[in-house]
């Protein structure tokens, strides 16, 4: 199956090597048209988003991409509407809810809990009963977090499924009508000896959203 990243090949080796790892082919692109030959869109982790697109100034955002940003949401909206599978991953689950109209703390308080400080963060997480994430790996599970920035106000037809308990943070959501999934941590690179769950089965259950026959409603 055909897979493509939205990002700078440089930045987004992890994300190809986990694609890969399980049998289909990445395609890495800086044309949201490309996305038309794949079969999903993966949005990786990067830099923050540029804080206009969700009406804010900025307030503690960096490492900003203004014209990756468009590219990204223009992808995601040309799948939107052809009912593409997309999977967002660290800074891909924020593009997905600015691009649903939701916004985000650009500098959470509780940053030390989940910021990247030459390793990732590891810490529970609570997981919604009835959900695609729950399937997979039941009422709790360890991930890891490498972000400064969170899911705040959540955009048009989202759910988050999966929680922080110490702060809150939205850790996943799904859309209710439309194939469309994303995680807050990064299940491309996730260490099962620290967090004794698998990475690989979140793209798995993506890949199966794009076969035939699969429901009109996730949650």
């Amino acid at each position: 199956m055909k897979i493509a990243i939205v990002g700078r090949k440089p930045d987004v080796v992890n994300y190809i090597r986990y694609v890969q790892l399980q049998g289909h082919t990445p395609i890495v692109s800086l044309e949201p048209g490309d996305v038309a030959h794949c079969h999903c869109l993966l949005l990786p982790g990067g830099g923050d988003i540029t804080p206009a697109f969700f009406g804010q100034k900025n307030r503690g955002s960096r490492s900003i991409d203004t014209e990756l940003d468009i590219i990204q949401l223009q992808a995601l909206d040309f799948c939107i509407n052809k009912r593409i599978p997309v999977l967002g991953i660290c800074k891909g689950i924020q593009v997905i809810n600015v691009g649903f109209g939701g916004t985000l703390y650009q500098d959470m308080p509780t940053a030390e809990l989940h910021s990247y400080d030459g390793s990732d963060k590891y810490h529970d997480t609570t997981i919604k009963k009835g959900s695609w994430l729950h399937g997979l790996y039941g009422d709790q599970a360890v991930v890891n977090s490498a972000h400064h920035q969170a899911i705040r106000e959540l955009g048009s037809g989202l759910c988050a499924i999966q929680h922080c308990p110490r702060d809150g943070c939205i850790e996943a959501i799904v859309h209710m009508e439309l194939p469309i999934l994303g995680v807050q941590w990064h299940p491309e690179r996730i260490d099962i000896r620290r967090a004794t769950i698998s990475g690989e089965k979140v793209l798995a259950y993506f890949v199966s959203l794009a076969s035939p026959g699969c429901p009109a409603h996730f949650s």
